[in-house]
């Protein structure tokens, strides 16, 4: 998955920004530090002629196997390289997240009533206070599984297919309503402030993260084609909050004639302009905007379902998050109000299945929070420390952000193997494993290798790194990875990595850069035919 690049336009946004780090994170693989390798068997035939195609002419290319109980290397070609990961530094991010706060940590966000309470009124104000819940209950199932798509919404605008999951962005605002009403309080004469003094928004990480989070700090914009040819596109949008406002002037056009779509928003985000055109014959198109106030927004929302709850509040819904009033402490202010999360492993998966950028970022400061600093830059020492731990070669690893999008971030194969390695060792072993995309089944690469011999087989995290290639007019792929487990026998998994650095499409469009991931999911699946003793 990547992004598309429609226009010479486009191209040259991506070009300036040195490079799109796209969705298809990478899996790293686990290695054993260095017990002694026999020699390395010859390239698979088959994999020999993936290399061979006119795309990686130019290009390096990267494979590791190890059997992690034994140290055992099978499989080694410039494995001591720095390679750009992609999304595949989610591999570290997430384990070290995933180690700090506990596979079952749960976000509880409280919201305390701060003042008077005279009968059913508070004299006072309601402060939510957000402890960095990536979902706030917009994604749970009744299950309490954390639900997602192959291909997530907060990729709309960049990848073709992007869906929405069913459940209501809402959910946890509305919670958090409904138990204030249950407290007894249907009327406050103050105002609701949200409390995000959890950590400081780094601008350095893009996206950016912040404590408090809802529908992932963006508006979904859904089109849908009219009767016919010439009418008005259908508009559905979400989660609706003041003073958000969209408008669409997309028009039908004949089936088989390309939808292209565009989003503009006012300064501030909340007046939402779509433009273009959408086939007869078309899926519904998804697009987003973003939040660009998540204090304010959450504000207005728990205002609105205050309202809904039956509470009433004195204080305007539309209006700046008033932070000058929240106390230093809550101490004697009770909890009227908590959401509790999900456990972090069903973040863990949904950051690793389709890797989600905004909450491999999250994790970094929440690492940061968990030695008390509310600068984020304080969790890469955190995450330092969990590496060493884990027996990572640290300075096999050059990491600026959670996600793999910072043009300095780069790993070795060798690294990513180690970072697997670890896992295998523990208790949660088949937990972690299972979080990654598996080839054939789900996540980013759901739609590979559907009916090959290692369906089911490979569990990898994937990743891409492209930009605008103006002066050949077509899209340069920096990088397409994966890494992670090979089921070699029932129970036994190995660990790999295959990724390609430098290669070039054809073309300026996004196809070519899905046949390059295609390619490299390919090379994965022969690794595994290969350590399986298939053909």
């Amino acid at each position: 998955m990547s992004p598309s690049v429609p226009s010479r336009s486009a191209r040259r946004r991506a070009a300036g920004t040195l490079c799109v780090l796209l969705a298809v994170g990478v899996v790293i693989t686990g290695l054993v530090q260095a017990a002694p390798s026999a020699t390395p068997r010859a390239i698979d035939p088959r994999i020999a002629a993936v290399m061979r195609k006119p795309d990686y002419r130019h290009a390096q290319w990267g494979l590791f196997r190890q059997d992690p109980r034994t140290g055992k290397v099978t499989e080694s070609r410039y494995a001591d390289q720095f390679f750009i990961p992609g999304s595949a530094a989610k591999l570290f991010s997430v384990s070290g997240t995933w180690h700090t706060l506990g596979s079952d940590h749960r976000f509880v966000t409280p919201v305390h009533a701060v003042g008077q309470r005279r009968n059913a009124t508070l004299k006072g104000d309601l402060d939510l206070v957000a402890q960095g819940d990536l979902t706030l209950g917009g994604r749970t199932r009744k299950d309490g599984t954390v639900a997602f798509t192959t291909i997530d919404h907060t990729y709309a605008n960049d990848v073709p297919g992007a869906t929405l999951t069913p459940e209501n962005p809402l959910a946890g605002i509305d919670q958090l309503a409904r138990q204030v009403r249950q407290s007894g309080i249907r009327r406050v004469d103050g105002d609701v402030v949200v409390d995000a003094r959890l950590f400081q928004p780094d601008p350095g990480l893009d996206p950016v993260p912040t404590p408090l989070i809802i529908n992932d700090n963006v508006i979904d914009l859904l089109t849908t084609p009219g009767a016919e040819a010439g009418t008005p596109a259908g508009l559905e949008w979400r989660p609706k909050v003041a003073p958000y406002h969209v408008t669409s002037s997309v028009r039908t056009v004949a089936a088989g004639k390309p939808s292209d779509i565009n989003v503009s928003s006012s300064p501030d985000g909340t007046r939402i302009q779509l433009s273009g055109t959408i086939a007869a014959d078309s899926a519904p198109v998804l697009r987003v905007s973003a939040v660009k106030d998540p204090n304010a927004f959450g504000r207005t929302a728990l205002i609105e379902a205050l309202q809904r709850a039956g509470v009433e509040v004195r204080a305007k819904a539309v209006g700046r998050n008033p932070v000058r009033q929240l106390p230093r402490t809550y101490q004697g202010a009770p909890t009227v109000a908590r959401y509790t999360s999900p456990a972090y492993a069903q973040y863990a998966e949904l950051i690793l299945k389709v890797s989600h950028n905004l909450g491999a970022n999250l994790g970094i400061c929440l690492m940061a929070t968990s030695t008390g600093s509310t600068n984020c830059n304080d969790g890469f020492p955190v995450l330092a420390k969990f590496l060493e731990h884990a027996q990572v070669d640290r300075k096999a690893v050059q990491l600026a952000d959670g996600r793999g999008g910072n043009p300095a971030d780069r790993a070795t194969p060798r690294a990513m193997a180690q970072i697997l390695t670890y896992w295998q060792r523990t208790p949660e072993a088949r937990r972690f494993r299972t979080s990654l995309p598996i080839l054939g089944v789900d996540g980013t690469l759901a739609d590979s290798c559907r009916s090959c011999p290692s369906r089911g087989k490979v569990f990898a995290k994937t990743g891409t790194a492209a930009g605008g290639d103006l002066l050949n007019d077509r899209l340069a792929v920096g990088a397409e990875t994966t890494a992670g487990y090979l089921e070699t026998r029932k129970g036994h998994f190995d660990v790999f990595f295959a990724g390609v650095n430098g290669a070039a499409t054809p073309t300026a469009d996004i196809t070519g850069v899905l046949t390059i991931a295609n390619d490299v999911a390919d090379v994965a699946a022969y690794l595994q035919q290969q350590a399986a003793g298939g053909q």
